[in-house]
């Protein structure tokens, strides 16, 4: 008897951890996305390339923290496919433990499972297609310092 209670807390606890831990984690990814993007925004709305004479020094700083946007992109789905396995352990071991098969039960275990892998899909599509404009913003305003290094170029040489 104390035994079917330790397992029935342990699942319990497994559960809660499953929906708490990846979704918090996923959530957490979520946030941290946003606010990379917003902030790369609004430095790039804000940036003046007649600041910096050399290029890789603009680059540098055009493209801080957009890897941190593309490891969350490329990351999220593992971690909802680990909550997704972690679910389906869960259920498998319910079963198990039962020694009956309720297919009620079985169905919403998987369900409550591949909640974690939505999730992860959830957080990863928006944090690459961020990470998409901002490479892209990156890529204009590069051409546009190239452009006006350029125009400075031809101005030097007239001039000799």
């Amino acid at each position: 008897m104390l035994e079917i209670n330790l397992d029935a807390d342990f699942l319990e606890l497994a559960e809660q951890s499953l929906d708490y831990g990846v979704m918090g984690i996923l959530a957490l990814m979520s946030i941290v996305t946003l606010w990379l993007f917003i902030e790369r925004m609004i430095f790039y709305k804000t940036v003046k390339i007649e600041d910096y004479t050399h290029r890789d020094t603009l680059e540098l700083d055009l493209t801080d923290n957009i890897s941190v946007i593309s490891a969350i992109g490329t990351n999220a789905p593992y971690i909802g496919l680990l909550g997704t396995v972690v679910g389906i352990i869960i259920t498998f071991y319910t079963m198990g433990d039962t020694g009956a098969v309720d297919a009620k039960k079985i169905m919403m275990g998987l369900a409550l499972a591949l909640k974690a892998t939505a999730m992860g899909l959830v957080v990863a599509i928006p944090a690459i297609v961020s990470y998409t404009i901002a490479l892209r913003k990156v890529e204009r305003i590069l051409t546009k310092f190239d452009v006006t290094q350029d125009i400075k170029e031809q101005k030097n040489n007239v001039k000799v």
